[in-house]
């Protein structure tokens, strides 16, 4: 079987769950023995060919299609994964010989593109929906338009020639990683195939790691109690309410530590996060650490005393994963797929969101019993048995064969009644 994955971005610079996702199981398909690559937009990047383990990318050119786009905004959109467009995508598809189905992870332009080339191939395509699409918070939704105004978005009409509100209602079926928006979409969309497919996690990878030689590298002593958040920075990830519960831990008197782990995908919002450490007086209680590579992501867990999960939006939450799978404890914002993962005082703890004051009480809780963190450790390391990269893997190419052959059932009806 013969597949392409479309991103609308898959760069190392700007690694997140999406791009893990894609990876994991891209690679696993290889091992299958199945044909699968990665065709996206250079966005953050350059237009070629590339090899990341083994997975093969290839980036072509891309657009944003409005008038009087500032630099400043395309490279703020490029972080965020804006709505882009790209006609070099689309004739790759058509041309790519022995194609047998599209994944799509993106939606939109460049989703609708991919709809038309699947169209024109007489192909079937699924999509994966990471980021949420109905149970997208508004202000979210809001900054993810920012940076277009004052601009003309002439890519109307371009959407509308690709079809690109229909790529959920053309879709051979539709994947989401929480459970709840799969249940909305069911409502929704009653005639369509639609999936729930958690993320998963390579425990290997985050089994035996450096911890203390991480804490070494950023000048964090064995003996501070450390909290990391592990993700992009940017508001929907809220580092700072962390800000907030680092700062109520130290009044507290606790020698406490801040790591943020990820790229930045917003300026003013790291410039607003270090106006805050600022005012807080928690500059030399706070570490940045920018983009990990790959292989160090583990190592920051395995420092970590209590890893901890702000978001005001998560579909799932793969910062869940990587911490159990690490043998961390977990504090986690109540929003999105997270409930569906976590059993409050079982496997990790719960907080409503952006609930500032719970969520620091329940920090200084687990700051002060090591023996309850280390239960929820325990049981977070029992939960994510469940969730391997091969079982989710299995399950995507029976997903893949089912919509192939439905697809398949299809043209001979039509064939059948157009004889």
């Amino acid at each position: 079987m013969k597949t392409i994955q479309i991103p609308r971005r898959f760069e190392a610079t700007s690694w997140g769950g999406t791009e893990t996702v894609i990876l994991e199981t891209s690679r696993l398909l290889l091992e299958m023995g199945h044909d699968t690559s990665i065709l996206c937009p250079s966005a953050l990047s350059n237009p070629g060919l590339e090899q990341i383990d083994g997975l093969p990318v290839r980036r072509v050119p891309y657009f944003y299609p409005y008038w009087g786009l500032t630099k400043g905004a395309t490279e703020e959109l490029d972080q965020r994964g804006g709505n882009l467009f790209s006609w070099s995508l689309m004739r790759e598809l058509v041309r790519e010989p022995g194609l047998d189905l599209i994944h799509l992870h993106t939606g939109k332009r460049l989703g609708g593109g991919a709809r038309l080339a699947a169209k024109w191939r007489r192909i079937p395509y699924v999509v994966s929906l990471h980021g949420g699409f109905l149970d997208v918070p508004s202000s979210e939704s809001e900054r993810y338009v920012r940076p277009t105004r004052g601009a003309f978005e002439w890519g109307r009409a371009l959407g509308w020639l690709v079809g690109s509100r229909r790529v959920l209602d053309d879709a051979g079926a539709i994947i989401t990683v929480g459970r709840s928006e799969a249940e909305l979409l069911r409502a929704r969309f009653p005639n369509k195939l639609v999936v729930h497919l958690p993320n998963g996690v390579d425990v290997a990878r985050f089994k035996v790691k450096d911890g203390p030689g991480f804490r070494a590298r950023h000048g964090i002593l064995s003996s501070t109690f450390l909290l990391t958040v592990v993700g992009r920075i940017d508001p929907q990830k809220n580092q700072s309410l962390a800000l907030g519960v680092l700062s109520h831990l130290r009044a507290a008197g606790v020698d406490a530590h801040l790591a943020l782990v990820g790229a930045t995908t917003n300026n003013a919002y790291m410039d607003s996060l270090v106006a805050e450490i600022r005012q807080m007086e928690l500059g030399p209680h706070v570490t940045f650490t920018g983009n990990l590579a790959r292989e160090e992501v583990p190592s920051a867990y395995h420092a970590a005393d209590l890893v901890l999960l702000p978001s005001i939006h998560e579909p799932f939450g793969i910062a869940v994963l990587e911490a159990w799978a690490s043998g961390k404890a977990i504090l986690v914002s109540k929003v999105g797929g997270v409930p569906d993962l976590v059993d409050h005082n079982r496997n990790g703890l719960l907080f409503e969101s952006n609930d500032l004051s719970q969520a620091a009480n329940l920090a200084q809780t687990l700051q002060r019993d090591p023996e309850f963190r280390a239960r929820l450790a325990a049981a977070g390391k029992m939960s994510v048995a469940e969730h391997s990269w091969a079982r989710i893997t299995k399950q995507l190419v029976d997903l893949y064969c089912e919509v192939i052959t439905r697809e398949a059932a299809n043209r001979r009806k039509e064939s059948c009644a157009s004889a």
